[in-house]
């Protein structure tokens, strides 16, 4: 008689990897405050994933590794992905041994960078992580085999050169999927700032190209969005995972919300 194996828990790593690689919709949320706290709660409002930036955001290594344990606390319904600061064999494999369900490796130009994210994340023979669990031999490992399995990697297609090269990395073996930085995208088109109106035929038209390439490569693609509305949309186009905003933003426009509130009922009495 076969054994059957067993279905992963929800807001595990192992079901966030089997549905990401069967490209089932995806929800999460952008982290870039070294604030634990907030990012526990954050963790528990349903999101599938919530990422923490470590390249453009205000998280040092200590804050990546308290997030990811904050992430993973009881109630949580999400797992913790790292955008690394670079694609570079260091800054990853800290951030998988530091308890990461998967890596978002920024400027991914051409499929000898996107095999050189994959080696980074994969042990030998696939691979070239140096071992050194530490706390997701807790949660993810701490045999190979299971890290494989549990652990997925996600390339930025945010240039000219990458968009350029998206049939050769997405065909890259290895690779979960591929992940739009809109903002550094739209700027590569030509964009003379990061939301510039001017180019939206062009940087849409990149859109469909990365979405489409990856579901013929039979891989995730994901965007980055500003708001939930936006999410959406991106989703019903055929995006397999989307991001919103981040704490950040969201803050100051909560408080801002806040005070116009104040001041016009003040100003009404």
């Amino acid at each position: 008689m076969t054994a059957l194996t067993p279905t992963p828990a929800p807001g595990t790593p192992a079901a966030f990897a089997a549905l990401l690689r069967a490209r089932e919709p995806l929800i999460g949320y952008w982290s870039v405050l070294d604030s634990p706290v907030s990012t526990e709660r954050i963790a528990r409002l349903g999101y599938d994933y919530v990422a923490l930036d470590a390249q453009h955001g205000l998280i040092e290594y200590s804050g990546v590794l308290a997030s990811l344990t904050a992430i993973d606390t009881k109630g949580s319904t999400a797992v913790g992905l790292v955008r690394v600061e670079a694609n570079d064999p260091m800054p990853i494999g800290k951030a998988l041994d530091a308890g990461a369900a998967g890596v978002i490796v920024p400027l991914v130009d051409t499929a000898q960078d996107a095999a050189d994210a994959v080696a980074a994340v994969r042990y030998p023979p696939q691979g070239r992580r140096s071992y050194g669990p530490m706390r997701s031999g807790l949660r993810i490992g701490p045999d190979p085999a299971d890290a494989h399995r549990q652990t997925v990697v996600l390339a930025m297609i945010e240039t000219a050169e990458g968009l350029a090269n998206v049939a050769e990395i997405c065909a890259t073996e290895g690779l979960d999927g591929v992940y739009i930085g809109p903002s550094d995208l739209r700027i590569a088109l030509g964009g003379a700032s990061s939301t510039d109106p001017a180019i939206a035929d062009e940087f849409e038209a990149a859109l469909v190209t990365v979405r489409e390439t990856a579901a013929v490569a039979g891989i995730a693609a994901g965007i980055h969005n500003p708001d939930g509305a936006s999410a959406a949309k991106r989703l019903a186009e055929g995006f397999t995972y989307v991001t919103v905003a981040s704490d950040l933003v969201h803050l100051e426009q909560v408080a801002y919300r806040h005070l116009t509130a104040a001041r016009a009922a003040g100003r009404g009495q």
